[in-house]
């Protein structure tokens, strides 16, 4: 077997399976119709950890944590590097109507800022915009985390089994998509060359852990620039990005971790740029 010079052979990677009955991870600057990637993007999934281990914004700070070269666990998660694949069994398009709060929707709807009738009808207060979503149905999502302190991948292991900091509901993507945690364990991934077709769908990053650039430019598929953490900036959020192609599986003699549990490659993507 080939060894790579340099790099780590196997690392330790928490392993994390979630099932969803209904996900939707929108697209962003979708309206009228919602699109859907296949599977979450980093900052989504980074959501759902930052949640678990009660990480979260405070008023008047751009970050949860403004010091520089702090240890604290929002600078340890910082750190964290992240592979996500997934696959799911139907989608489906949803017809539904989205309310408009603003003033100008309301008086458009209503005539008048002060009624609430329409026809005779008394409604709900603003606009209203018929939308179509595109939603996801039996979702498989598996998630691999890699810290060079495994004491932090303890605490978000205990996180998961233990929810008792979250900041809110325990979902990945809308509120209202509940997730099944059906594992969390410890796993060793090894440098290796993969060759095959797996059904899943991958984010495969520009810059990975201990690989170049040569998976990205072998495989395959759509580019994106996908959000990673962000800071408040008058009242917005200001995203990081990295650069991904999103993969269908299809892989040709690529150098890249694999997980030998359930059969599938790992690209581990530094969020953080590091």
């Amino acid at each position: 077997m080939k060894r790579w010079i340099g790099v780590m052979n196997t690392i330790k990677v928490l392993r994390i399976k979630i099932y969803q009955p209904q996900a939707h991870y929108r697209v962003p600057f979708t309206y009228k119709r919602r699109l859907t990637y296949p599977i979450p993007p980093y900052s989504t999934v980074l959501g759902l950890v930052a949640n678990m281990l009660g990480v979260k914004n405070i008023p008047g700070q751009e970050e949860p944590c403004v010091h520089e070269n702090c240890d604290c666990i929002y600078h340890k998660y910082k750190r964290l590097k992240i592979s996500i694949c997934g696959k799911f069994k139907a989608k489906t398009t949803e017809y539904t109507w989205l309310r408009n709060l603003s003033k100008d929707a309301h008086k458009g709807r209503f005539h008048h800022p002060e009624s609430r009738t329409v026809s005779g009808h008394f409604e709900h207060i603003g606009g209203q915009l018929p939308c179509y979503i595109d939603t996801l149905n039996d979702v498989e999502i598996l998630i691999h985390l890699y810290h060079q302190d495994p004491s932090l991948l303890d605490v978000i292991r205990t996180s998961f089994q233990e929810p008792k900091n979250k900041s809110s509901v325990v979902h990945l993507g809308r509120s209202e998509d509940l997730v099944v945690v059906e594992e969390i364990s410890f796993d060793e991934v090894e440098l290796r060359r993969v060759n095959g077709q797996f059904d899943y769908f991958f984010w495969v990053p520009e810059k990975m852990l201990a690989v170049g650039g040569d998976a990205f430019n072998s495989v395959q598929g759509l580019v994106y620039n996908l959000p990673t953490f962000y800071r408040i900036k008058n009242g917005t959020r200001e995203f990081d990005y990295v650069k991904v192609k999103l993969c269908d599986g299809d892989f040709g003699g690529i150098a890249t971790y694999f997980d030998c549990a359930d059969k599938v490659p790992v690209f581990l993507a530094d969020p953080g740029g590091g």
